[in-house]
Parts: C-alpha cells; structure tokens; sequence
C-alpha cells in the first residue's frame, strides 16, 4: 500500500494539514479496499502549535519519513529563516530521513520549504498567489507559474494557496489510480473532481469583473459541446462581447486563452474516455472535438509526453 506521510512544522494551517488524510484516506479501490496509508509526524516527535489556537499531538517522529512513498507538507506560517531561503537544521535534519524516490509534495506556502531544500531548482512551481513574487526572488533558480492550481513535475508536485491543496491531492489520486477513483473521492468530498482554470482568477484586482461580464457562462456552454467546432467568435458570440474582449476577460478569469483551455479541456475528456470506456482512438477525437486520431496524439503527446493507447494502457490497467 502507498503510504503518505505528513510533515507537520510548527504554526501548520489545520485546513491544509487535514486535507492529505481527508483525500487519499477516501480513495479506495473497487473491493473497498483503502489504497493509502496516511500518517503524521513532526520534526522531533514533539507536539506542534497550529496557526489556530490550539496545539496537536502526533504519534510519529522525523524517523517515519524513511518510510514514506509520498511526503507531504501543508502550509505553515511560522516559516522562519525558509522564507529567506535557508532551512532551518532541524528541518533539513527531517528531511533527511526522507528515502530516493520518493515523491514531495507541498501544499499553499509549504513550497517555500521545497525550495529552501533545493528540490525545486531548475523546476516549475507554484504557491500562494500574493506570495510568488517574493518567492520568485527568494530562489530565482525555481520556474514559478503564478497562474496554476498546481505543477506537476513527476516527483515533486506544488499547489497554489488553502484549497488547491484539495485539486492537487485529487490529481495525485487521478495519477496513481485513474479518473474514476478520484471521482468517487471527489464526489464524496462535495468537491469538483476538476476546478477549471487556475488561481488567475482568484488574485485580487482593482476593478472586478462583473457576473453579467462574466464569461463562466459561455465555459459552462462549452463544456456541453466539446464535440462541436468552437471558434473564438463562437464564444465571443454566445458571450455577447467581441472577440478581443472576450479574449481578454477570459484570461482574466481564467489565467489562459481560450484556445488552450479548450484544448485542455478537451485532453481531459479524452482522459476520461480513455479510462473508462473501450470507444476507439478515432471515435474519442471525434467526441471530444479533436476531430481526428491524429490531432488528439499531438495534444495528449503536447500535454501528457504520452499518446492515447499508452495512456489507455496505463490507466486501464
């Protein structure tokens, strides 16, 4: 069984740090069977305050992270001598337990402990989106998309602020087990299995943008017609706004342009397909707006480094 083990420092937000064992707890398999082992542990074993009022105890030291398959660390606001890019020794002690291949993943701020360990250097990464301006000075060796929900590098994996920390758990569960795994978790937690765009629409602007110039209606009509041709002046159209307005409000909102949300949108259903269902490689392009087999390996080669019948095969299985 995979087992999470989660690093609680000092000043942890409980909201985070609850959200690994909430979400990998719930995936099961088709027998019911749990198929995660999440546990806690702290840097010397010793109870640690939270950023609320009260303090929690934990049955496991650093020693647990030798164990780990995956190593999480929620946000925490006590970061120290870290936000300034220098581990503390009691942390990089911790760490170091921590065994080769294993796969990190931070939640919110928590990046700022990755960094400060050299895991991220060279990488993409994100966080907190009023932190990442700082944080891009702090390591200017780290790749830092202020846009995303999450970034995904196989063996470290960073999220945005508090609640992506849900959408980047549910996408490991997606990686490890498949869409309908983290589907039945998703459902179960009252969440969506997948939050389009990324924390773009969440920074804090001057002027906000009005629900009637909004353009979430005309994503939610897309959605539905995945498999019709869906030009930008179609959805300028449908939003009643011109396309060179549409196509600034939508990147506003959603922190890319409409071509490539609808690709990606696009790839994620024919993820979707591809897992659950045995329709053809030509058959799926079609429904999914791709038109051909052709198109479809090209953006699934684009955005996953894989094409349609190895992803079937992985996930399938």
């Amino acid at each position: 069984m995979h087992r999470v083990v989660v690093l609680a420092l000092d000043g942890v937000v409980p909201f985070e740090l609850g959200i690994p064992s909430r979400i990998f707890g719930m995936a099961e398999d088709t027998a019911g069977e749990p198929l995660y082992e999440v546990l806690t542990c702290t840097v010397d074993g010793g109870p640690v305050r939270t950023e609320a009022d009260f303090t929690i105890s934990v049955d496991h030291g650093p020693e647990l992270l030798a164990t780990a398959d995956t190593v999480v660390i929620p946000a925490t606001y006590q970061l120290g001598s870290t936000r300034d890019g220098h581990l503390p020794p009691e942390m990089e002690k911790a760490l170091g337990f921590v065994r080769p291949g294993a796969r990190y993943v931070s939640i919110c701020i928590a990046s700022y402990v990755l960094a400060a360990a050299g895991l991220l250097d060279g990488l993409r990464a994100t966080t907190h989106w009023r932190h990442t301006d700082h944080f891009q000075r702090t390591f200017p060796a780290v790749q830092v998309d202020p846009d995303v929900l999450f970034v995904d590098e196989g063996h470290v994996v960073t999220s945005a602020g508090v609640a992506a920390g849900l959408d980047l758990c549910l996408h490991l569960v997606r990686r490890d087990h498949g869409a309908d795994v983290a589907t039945r978790v998703a459902k179960r937690s009252v969440v969506p299995a997948w939050r389009d765009g990324g924390q773009a629409q969440f920074i804090e602007r001057p002027v906000p943008v009005h629900a009637s110039d909004s353009t979430a209606a005309t994503r939610d009509w897309a959605l539905q017609r995945l498999d019709e041709p869906l030009q930008l002046s179609r959805l300028a159209r449908h939003a009643n706004m011109s396309v060179r307005t549409f196509t600034r409000r939508f990147a506003d909102e959603v922190g890319t342009t409409p071509t490539q949300w609808l690709i990606t949108r696009r790839v994620d259903r024919a993820r979707q397909l591809l897992e659950t269902t045995d329709l053809s490689i030509d058959i799926i392009a079609a429904d999914v707006g791709f038109g051909t087999a052709t198109s479809l390996r090209q953006h699934m080669a684009t955005q996953l480094g894989v094409p349609p019948s190895a992803y079937r095969k992985t996930f399938r299985a």
